[in-house]
């Protein structure tokens, strides 16, 4: 048996940490002034706990662009290193100094803001770079130093004349890697990294106007100012107390600058323990079409832009909202491109899921008029949590509510104590009838109001799967659409219509219809109903047709590829029918079937093209 030791040599390492930790070359400047920021709030600290005597100012980061000598130039005013720190953070791989300071300050600096953790961030210059260079001094009176590495593990470190704080680096631009070189590429980087990193981030100059003066003598003079590309403060940083709705506004806005509705709400997130959290949520107008989402939430760690990929921190029915999340305690990969499940991010996920509930409830208790207001425009993202998370089920009893085609809303509670007396069916069984489309299901719906029965408005595109679960969690209760059958087999009562016809001649009607119409798509059934109700109604079976939805919208495919099937309800006790029965010319009879048959596909949309100018045509000669 042979034991011995791993032999890892920079030889062998520092490639694969150059070309493969980074899976995207774009990160080297986050990474880049991720160090930056942490050597600056870092110099701050110690000002603060008085162990840094001089003053400090307001420090910077600015970042310069040589396109001429193919160079990039980043310089901070933060801490700085000596030359025996360059040797110990910068040639040691994987040596955090980030972590050394917050573990010799952790009582003090545990909320300083310090991004780094691993110590591998700056070795992503070489993705980009074919030398890079490390010009810096320490707030301590040492000498300056000056590290030059041309990407292999030979390096060279001399004493430098620099003269102020902090660190420049200088990227000599790789020939593969010209793009860097151009300021619109490195705006876009900024722009979706640094947009909030906690200190100003200069990119070059811009030209404002101020106007001086007053009245008469009024006047525009232009000023050219540092162009800082980041804002330092962002909203979540800062307390609700300290923000109002216009503020909330400004950040939705700023996060999304191409978004021109105004969000309906938000949520504030703030939360220091089990874990650090903060944020802000933005519930926006969300159409039926729930695949289309542009802006998602974006994920930070202390102010950096991490991913705007929030599944599994985030719980998925909450992916349509937008906003923020910011937490230091978010498990993150080496190189901080993806989340790390652990039982952290499920911890935060139900936070989040139990503030979004409470959030709901709170708006609906305090404003039930507004709430309902925003029902349509909300509804699809709290069907979807209900139907996704058993817990904020349970907690949108409270508030998730019931349209009607008259535009009540009720709670399921109000829903079934209104209804409960009037439409439970004879066997016991609390029906509550709705409708998808009102315009297209109107004769159904006014057949209903007849009867006296309340009818919902349910039209999201997952309302389907949505009342499966709510009929699996209530014994004895049944949701159908007013077109899923006629009305007095959707509710059956005791007392039913007696049909004219006797059993043969129901027979022969029959036999009549189904030689007219095509059975491969309906279902011919005789019923006794009211004389002056239609002769032919159109129904969908609930069953078959929640399937085929439940399946269109990513339920199950058993039900996809089977032909639409609908009932043919016959009202034996409609004059027309008599007259079909009995009418001598079969023409007539044909005629009489086909002219009932188009009337009930009209009531259900079905009646287009050739069909229907063939219907009009007939209708035509029938009042001539």
């Amino acid at each position: 048996m042979a034991k011995g030791k791993i032999n890892v040599s920079v030889e062998n390492i520092f490639p694969l940490i150059k070309k493969f930790l980074y899976s995207d070359h774009e990160i080297f400047l986050r990474e880049l002034l991720s160090n930056a920021t942490d050597a600056t709030l870092k110099l701050k600290h110690l000002s603060s706990i008085g162990e840094n005597k001089i003053k400090i100012g307001d420090p910077i980061i600015e970042i310069k662009i040589d396109k001429k000598g193919k160079k990039i130039h980043l310089t901070d005013q933060g801490i700085g290193m000596s030359m025996d720190e360059v040797k110990k953070y910068i040639n040691q791989v994987a040596f955090s100094g980030a972590e050394e300071f917050l573990e010799k300050y952790k009582d003090s600096a545990k909320d300083s803001g310090i991004i780094g953790h691993f110590g591998l961030g700056f070795y992503s210059a070489f993705m980009v770079a074919e030398k890079v260079e490390i010009i810096t001094k320490s707030y301590k009176k040492e000498p300056a130093a000056h590290w030059v590495c041309d990407g292999s593990p030979e390096y060279s470190l001399v004493k430098s004349d620099k003269k102020e704080r902090g660190t420049e680096i200088i990227l000599h631009i790789s020939k593969d890697s010209k793009e860097f070189l151009e300021e619109a590429r490195i705006n876009t980087l900024l722009n979706k990294y640094n947009k909030f990193m906690p200190v100003p981030i200069k990119f070059g100059t811009k030209e404002i106007t101020n106007k001086v003066g007053k009245g008469d003598k009024e006047k525009e003079v232009k000023e050219t100012v540092d162009n800082i590309i980041n804002n330092p403060n962002p909203a979540w940083t800062k307390s609700p107390s300290d923000l109002n709705e216009e503020s909330y506004k400004d950040f939705y806005r700023e996060l999304y600058p191409m978004q021109f509705e105004e969000p309906l709400f938000n949520i504030h997130l703030n939360v220091d323990y089990p874990f650090n959290l903060t944020g802000i949520l933005y519930f926006p107008k969300i159409s039926n079409d729930i695949n289309v989402q542009k802006d998602k939430i974006q994920l930070y760690q202390n102010q950096v832009f991490v991913t705007d990929n929030v599944e599994g921190i985030v719980p998925e029915f909450l992916t349509l909202l937008r906003g923020v999340i910011d937490s230091p305690d978010i498990p993150l990969n080496v190189s901080r491109s993806y989340l790390q499940a652990d039982g952290a991010v499920k911890k935060i996920s139900n936070y989040i899921t139990r503030k979004v509930a409470d959030k709901l409830n709170s708006l609906f208790t305090k404003d039930r008029a507004g709430f309902e207001k925003k029902w349509n425009d909300i509804k699809v993202i709290i069907e979807y949590g209900m139907l996704s998370e058993e817990k904020f089920f349970d907690k949108a009893q409270k508030f998730a509510l019931y349209p009607t085609v008259n535009e009540t809303y009720f709670t399921f509670e109000e829903l079934k104590a209104k209804v409960s007396k009037n439409q439970t069916d004879k066997d016991g069984n609390l029906i509550i009838l709705y409708a998808s489309n009102k315009n297209e299901q109107h004769s159904y719906i006014e057949a209903a109001k007849e009867k006296g029965y309340e009818i919902l408005l349910l039209d999201s595109p997952i309302i389907s799967h949505l009342i499966q679960k709510i009929e699996t969690s209530n014994k004895k209760l049944n949701f159908s659409r007013v077109d899923a059958d006629v009305i007095d087999k959707l509710i059956k009562k005791e007392n039913e219509e007696v049909s004219k016809l006797d059993e043969k001649e129901k027979e022969k009607l029959k036999t009549i219809v189904e030689s007219v119409v095509p059975i491969e798509k309906y279902t011919v059934q005789l019923e006794a109903m009211d004389s002056t109700a239609a002769p032919f109604i159109i129904t969908h079976p609930e069953f078959m047709r929640r399937m085929k939805e439940m399946q269109q919208s990513g339920g199950n495919s058993m039900f996809g590829n089977m032909p639409e099937m609908y009932n043919l309800i016959i009202n034996v006790n409609n004059t027309i029918c008599t007259e079909i029965l009995n009418s001598k010319s079969k023409d007539k009879k044909e005629r009489l079937i086909k002219q009932s048959l188009d009337l009930a596909r009209l009531s259900q949309n079905l009646l287009k093209g050739e069909e229907l100018t063939l219907f009009i045509k007939r209708s035509i000669d029938l009042i001539k």
